[in-house]
């Protein structure tokens, strides 16, 4: 029984990264006519309004919650739902259907960030050798980023594209760290709901406080269409596969899995934008992508 779930887990966190990787592709990046929040917004609005007419139940943990409850679930929607989404839906827009592997591979810094701030926060212990590898993961994503050059310190789409996708990293990071926290007393589907609840009024707030429009009437039928498979497809449904599966599996295991996500989302760039990484990109990727396992690896057996 063991093994199976230990299998069922794999392929659920496997399928919920590969949704992901097709939703940067084919999908999100299909909404670049509307404002960023706007899309942020919907994107949370209509699987939580789908969740709460099934799991309408969990509004009564409401009046369960005491005020770390609230704080815990709201900074999950601040960083991992608001400002993440945010980053990255801006950086997918940026780079106009070009060098989307990029975006999608210095997001993968997550973990990186994670590591580091549950040691400041949660005052987790780090593993052996996390500063070398940590240091190597981040000279992959430089080498991905400007190759084998100095860095330009011209501001264009591109590289402002790069700095929201490594800003998505840090926040959904951040997420993670809470999103611990959270689950030592909440189960996944209460992380869930609130996650999606507590983004959407989160992405409300700053749409009024920023004087933002919420450009409805910018939004096409064919935009609806999009939104709508999302709902039902990358969206809640791919988080909800992926927290259950992490029910069964390690974190290494987990960081192994994952990598379905831009490995699709790379394939997808190839055969569909026609986009090449040179070779120094597709070192550096390596590079990255090895120093992720051998951290989530360390930390798993310092824990």
């Amino acid at each position: 029984m063991e093994r199976k779930n230990y299998l069922l887990g794999s392929i659920l966190v496997i399928i919920s990264a590969m949704l992901w990787g097709v939703d940067g592709v084919l999908l999100t990046t299909r909404l670049f006519n509307c404002p960023t929040t706007t899309v942020v917004l919907i994107l949370h609005l209509m699987p939580f309004i789908l969740m709460s007419i099934f799991f309408y139940k969990e509004y009564k943990n409401l009046g369960k919650f005491q005020l770390k409850d609230y704080i815990g679930f709201g900074l999950i929607g601040l960083f991992g739902g608001a400002l993440g989404t945010l980053a990255i839906v801006k950086a997918f827009f940026l780079v106009n259907f070009q060098q989307l592997t990029v975006v999608v591979f210095l997001q993968k810094l997550q973990p990186v960030f994670a590591i580091i701030l549950a040691k400041i926060i949660l005052r987790e212990r780090l593993g052996r050798n996390f500063g070398i590898w940590a240091a190597l993961a981040l000279l992959g994503s430089y080498g991905l980023t400007f190759g084998l050059g100095l860095p330009h310190f011209k501001v264009d789409n591109y590289s402002l594209a790069a700095f929201y996708s490594i800003t998505a990293a840090f926040s959904f990071g951040a997420s993670t760290v809470f999103g611990k926290f959270v689950l030592q007393k909440w189960n996944f589907r209460t992380a869930v709901f609130y996650r999606y609840g507590f983004t959407t009024v989160i992405m409300a707030i700053i749409i009024v406080l920023s004087k933002d429009t919420f450009a409805i009437k910018e939004v096409t039928k064919n935009n609806w269409i999009i939104f709508t498979i999302i709902t039902f497809t990358t969206g809640a449904l791919a988080i909800a596969l992926y927290y259950y599966g992490l029910k069964f599996i390690s974190a290494h295991v987990s960081t192994i899995c994952e990598l379905a996500f831009p490995i699709t989302s790379a394939t997808l760039d190839y055969f569909i934008n026609h986009t090449h990484l040179t070779i120094v990109q597709v070192l550096s990727a390596v590079l990255m992508f090895l120093s992720i396992y051998r951290i989530s690896r360390i930390q798993s057996q310092e824990a």
